[in-house]
């Protein structure tokens, strides 16, 4: 995904803990134990439970612009966002940078470097002023042995994922930028009152294009043509999708190879 996304990345921020935040401190793990009920899929395990994984972690803020994480950093520390908002970015093997996701509070992520070691393949940028909880890799893992329950969600979460990733490869496999946008569009949206769906704030256009491998040139005129066609309303506020099930049915049709739409 060449985007413009370096440019706008700032240089990496210590993410050691303060002094004042250290693990083991007292009443530290407490905080950050109560913090991580905050946490989905943590959350009905118990603050009591969590002590343990928190004698490991430490809370730290980030400015928006900081970054969490980069390109092969050797650290194997798990991220919970309690507070604020993430972008991850991967890098193809030709270069390009790709716009994975977006993640906000009650999110996590690193935890495939406290699996297996291996150096971070991804870069991790605050969105907004945020607060995450770090745990240490050994200890997130030796929790996860330990906890049959977190266990059978991190399963079910890493099978999510790779289906949401088979889909997206899928589609830059096989799908034209018109229905990538498509796709992508309709992902990024919610269900609206009064029928149709929303995207609010709207997304940048070269922020579009990095999600969907493109450039924020095609990105533009897509959806302008969309535009026209009366299956978007797009303002400075949001993107209106008036007729989400046609861009639905055109992305379907184009996964099957019926391309006489």
């Amino acid at each position: 995904m060449p985007f413009p996304m370096k440019s706008d990345t700032p240089l990496p921020v210590d993410t050691r803990p303060a002094a004042n935040d250290e693990p083991g401190r007292a009443g530290g793990a407490q905080r950050v134990a109560v913090d991580l009920t905050r946490i989905p899929m943590l959350a009905d395990l118990g603050t009591a439970a969590l002590e343990a994984l928190a004698q490991h972690g430490h809370s730290r803020p980030y400015e928006a612009g900081a970054v969490l994480v980069d390109f092969g950093d050797p650290t194997d520390d798990v991220f919970f966002i309690i507070e604020g908002s993430v972008r991850v970015i991967v890098r193809t093997a030709s270069g390009q940078e790709v716009i994975l996701n977006d993640l906000g509070a009650g999110d996590f992520f690193g935890e495939l470097a406290a699996i297996d070691g291996a150096p971070r393949s991804a870069n991790v940028t605050a969105l907004h002023r945020s607060r995450v909880c770090l745990v240490r890799g050994a200890a997130f893992l030796d929790f996860t042995l330990r906890t049959p329950a977190f266990a059978h969600r991190l399963l079910r979460f890493f099978s999510e994922r790779l289906r949401g990733k088979d889909e997206r490869l899928l589609e830059l496999a096989v799908l034209p930028v018109r229905y990538r946008l498509y796709a992508e569009l309709l992902r990024l949206s919610r269900e609206r009152e009064g029928g149709g769906r929303i995207i609010s704030p709207p997304p940048a256009h070269h922020i579009l294009a990095a999600r969907i491998g493109t450039r924020r040139e095609a990105v533009s005129r897509e959806l302008s043509q969309m535009s026209r066609a009366g299956l978007i309303v797009a303002s400075r506020r949001s993107i209106v999708l008036l007729q989400p099930s046609v861009l639905r049915a055109a992305v379907d049709a184009h996964l099957r190879g019926d391309t006489g739409n």
